[in-house]
C-alpha cells in the first residue's frame, strides 16, 4: 500500500482570531483578563483593578514552544500555556472599556506575534464572584505544544534559549517568583526550577496551588 504523506493542519488565520476575541468582548465596557504568567509582573498597561482568582478546566504549564518572545526558530525556548485539565491559580485584571481596544491591539501584539494561542473567554472565580475573562490557551494537538520534555531538555532550553523579551529561565523565575509573592505555590514549576536548573532553588509557602490534579 503506498505511504501517504500527513496533511499539515490548516494556517491559523491571526486577524479571524482577533476578531472572534473582539466579539467575546462585544466593545462596550470594562472587560477582565486572565493573568496567569508574565500578565502577573508585567502587565500590559494599568488595569483598573487586580484580583487573585481561579479557573476551572485549564491548569498552568511551560509546554509551549516560543520562538520569538523567549527564544529563536534555532534555539526555541518556552512560554506558559494553559493547557486543558484542572484548576489554575492567578489574577484577574480589569481593563477600562475606553482603552480597551487599544489595550487588546498591545495584548495581541506582545501574546500572539504568531497565532498559535486559541484565545477564549473562561469564568474566573474571585473572593468578590465570578468574572468572565480573556485567557490564553493552548490545545496539546497544536503544533507548538512540546509534548513530554525531560530535565535535561529543560537544562537545555533554560541555558540557552533567549528571545526578544529575555531568556526562557527569566522567564520562569520571575513567573514563580510572582507567584509565591501572592501566595501561590506552583508545584510543577517548582520541581521544574530545581531540578533542571539547580542554581535556581526557590522554596516558598505552600498555600495556593496550580496543578493538573482534578477538579474537586
Amino acid at each position: 500500500m503506498p505511504q501517504t504523506t500527513p496533511t499539515p493542519p490548516p494556517a491559523r488565520c491571526g486577524q479571524a482570531l482577533f476578531e472572534q476575541m473582539l466579539q467575546g468582548w462585544g466593545g462596550q465596557g470594562d472587560f477582565w483578563v486572565f493573568a496567569y504568567a508574565s500578565l502577573i509582573w508585567r502587565p500590559e498597561g494599568t488595569p483598573l483593578e487586580t484580583r487573585p482568582a481561579r479557573v476551572y478546566g485549564y491548569h498552568r504549564a511551560l509546554h509551549m514552544w516560543s520562538r520569538v518572545n523567549r527564544g529563536t526558530p534555532e534555539c526555541p525556548g518556552l512560554v506558559f500555556a494553559l493547557l486543558p485539565g484542572g484548576s489554575c491559580t492567578g489574577v484577574v485584571q480589569r481593563i477600562s472599556g475606553a482603552d480597551g481596544l487599544n489595550y487588546l491591539h498591545r495584548l495581541w501584539a506582545r501574546e500572539m506575534p504568531n497565532p498559535v494561542y486559541d484565545p477564549c473567554w473562561l469564568p474566573a472565580r474571585t473572593s468578590q464572584g465570578t468574572v468572565r475573562a480573556l485567557a490564553f490557551t493552548l490545545s496539546r494537538c497544536s503544533p507548538n505544544h512540546t509534548g513530554h520534555l525531560s530535565d535535561s531538555d529543560y537544562r537545555h532550553i533554560f541555558r540557552h534559549a533567549v528571545g526578544r523579551y529575555g531568556s526562557t529561565l527569566d522567564y520562569a523565575r520571575q513567573t514563580h517568583e510572582q507567584l509565591a509573592a501572592l501566595g501561590i505555590h506552583d508545584q510543577a514549576l517548582a520541581r521544574l526550577l530545581a531540578c533542571a536548573a539547580p542554581d535556581v532553588a526557590p522554596p516558598f509557602p505552600n498555600q495556593l496551588h496550580s496543578n493538573p490534579a482534578p477538579r474537586p
